[in-house]
């Protein structure tokens, strides 16, 4: 149901946010809620703010870290800090240049030196003309997380002339993939290729993603599987 938590594993929760346009193209939304060891949130990827779900939110602890993880997933930011002003917004760089409305934290970058080390792990994939995505890797439930850069939607999502381009992008395929924007969209595949190779030494079983259902066994097979057209 839209907008109510539910469990994914030991201290993170998902909920699903309203559909989104995009150039006519109807997407869903996602969110992931992590409980820290201090018993503060990291909110990654905030869908629309609604009262029912901030009421989960905060029954679960209070929100100190809001995660913008590429920077096409800005639509609801602005809400969730008007209404969490305490906590620090984190952004790929160069995404606070398009909300000079909203206050930025350092930027998110790969490596130590963020509140969650040691609980959440961040890499980015670089060197994509459409956007620079950070993956995220919750240890506690060992859950992949990816935004936009795999994707998995069902058959007769869409229609019409938009079905036949999600068809031959791979939004469509019979299990998650990179779309064939996004590859064609790299301009040094060695570093997306050597990125994804760190990534899958993270010991993950689970792989959440935005657009498309969490995969709950095998994580690293399918995205081994998702990336297998990189050399990966």
């Amino acid at each position: 149901m839209e907008g109510t938590l539910h469990r994914f594993g030991p201290e993170i929760w998902l909920a699903d946010g309203p559909l989104v346009t995009v150039a006519g193209f109807r997407y869903p939304t996602r969110m992931a809620v992590m409980r820290l060891r201090d018993g503060t949130l990291f909110l990654w990827s905030p869908v629309a703010l609604s009262r029912e779900l901030r009421g989960a939110v905060e029954a679960l602890g209070e929100v100190r870290h809001l995660i913008a993880p590429n920077g096409l997933h800005d639509r609801f930011l602005g809400e969730w800090q008007r209404a969490f002003p305490h906590a620090a917004l984190h952004a790929p760089p160069g995404l606070a240049g398009r909300h000079p409305d909203l206050r930025f934290a350092r930027d998110l970058a790969d490596g130590p030196g963020f509140a969650w080390d040691g609980e959440i792990d961040q890499l980015a994939i670089p060197g994509n003309r459409i956007t620079t995505e950070l993956v995220f890797f919750h240890q506690a439930s060992r859950t992949l997380l990816f935004t936009d850069l795999i994707q998995h939607f069902p058959r007769g999502w869409f229609a019409g002339w938009r079905a036949v381009v999600a068809r031959l992008d791979g939004m469509t395929a019979p299990e998650p993939r990179v779309p064939r924007k996004f590859r064609y969209a790299f301009s040094d595949r060695s570093a997306a290729r050597s990125a994804v190779r760190r990534i899958l030494d993270w010991p993950a079983e689970k792989l959440v993603i935005a657009h498309g259902p969490p995969v709950e066994q095998d994580a690293r097979a399918a995205v081994a599987n998702a990336f297998r057209w990189l050399g990966a």
